[in-house]
């Protein structure tokens, strides 16, 4: 078999199997393509040069295992894999940490141009880390930079360690293990967070795959905002004269929106997709 006919071969049997796509993933090719390249191990197989490759025996029944998987048990690719991608970087991933996703990975990328100036970016903050996915990016994007990043769950704190030390990190992005600001002394230049806000009873009518995440990552109250409020209230005691604040809210923005009128926040458009990115300068 060659790789593209088992690429073929996957996508057929994920949408056969009517799974939820959602996680970094937007069709059942996609993640057809994610899924032969993991087994494969090696990114190039998407080279169009190489996908008439011819895949071995073994690998093809390791990547139909992964996917039967996937289908009977409606787990994210990513926890069957332990492997996702943010920000053109590989993260380790398992249910104590929500799978990398945030669209907030485009606006890393540039350096959050043009609302703050890169060269002034020293401190940086990052809240709910999680997986460590938007620490470890903001230390590349920011390669002077003094990175934290805070959690409350010790199980998500040690996965993001895991993908420091990975990344050759481990001396740039301090964990520590607090409620938002809990801790953290002086000013950021930038505050970002992708924090819970999922109002706490939709949690169960959720696609099956997400509720395979950490509760606690995603439910916020019975409006989905008790986090991002909170997050509003404290900033302007930790961000720096000229400095941003970077919130990601979701499907929650209008609301978010709506109980803070007196704000001027800034929705950035954003050309790979997602939604409710809001920025806020000091």
């Amino acid at each position: 078999m060659r790789f593209r006919d088992l690429v073929d071969e996957l996508a057929a049997r994920l949408a056969g199997g009517r799974v939820h796509f959602g996680h970094g993933m937007g069709s059942a090719e996609e993640e057809a393509l994610a899924l032969a390249n993991f087994v494969c191990r090696s990114g190039l197989w998407q080279r169009r040069s190489l996908l008439g490759r011819r895949v071995s025996p073994a690998v093809q029944e390791r990547a139909r295992a992964i996917a039967f998987a996937r289908v009977a048990r409606r787990l994210p690719l990513a926890y069957l894999t332990r492997e996702a991608w943010f920000g053109g970087m590989r993260f380790y991933v398992d249910k104590r940490v929500c799978i990398p996703r945030s669209p907030l990975a485009e606006l890393i990328e540039i350096g959050f141009a043009p609302w703050l100036n890169p060269d002034g970016a020293r401190r940086i903050i990052d809240l709910c880390t999680g997986s460590g996915c938007i620490a470890a990016a903001c230390a590349f994007a920011f390669p002077d930079a003094e990175v934290i990043a805070t959690d409350l769950s010790p199980a998500a704190l040690s996965v993001a360690e895991r993908n420091a030390r990975r990344l050759g990190l481990a001396g740039r992005v301090e964990l520590r293990k607090g409620d938002l600001f809990a801790g953290a002394q002086g000013k950021f230049d930038l505050i970002v967070a992708n924090p819970p806000y999922v109002p706490a009873g939709a949690c169960g009518s959720l696609p099956r795959e997400y509720r395979h995440e950490p509760r606690m990552a995603l439910a916020a109250g019975a409006d989905g905002l008790a986090i991002a409020s909170r997050i509003l209230e404290e900033a302007p005691r930790y961000l720096a004269e000229g400095g941003l604040l970077a919130l990601e809210v979701g499907e929650v923005a209008g609301d978010l929106a709506a109980s803070h009128p007196e704000l001027p926040f800034l929705w950035p458009s954003l050309e790979r997709g997602g939604e409710g990115v809001l920025l806020l300068r000091a």
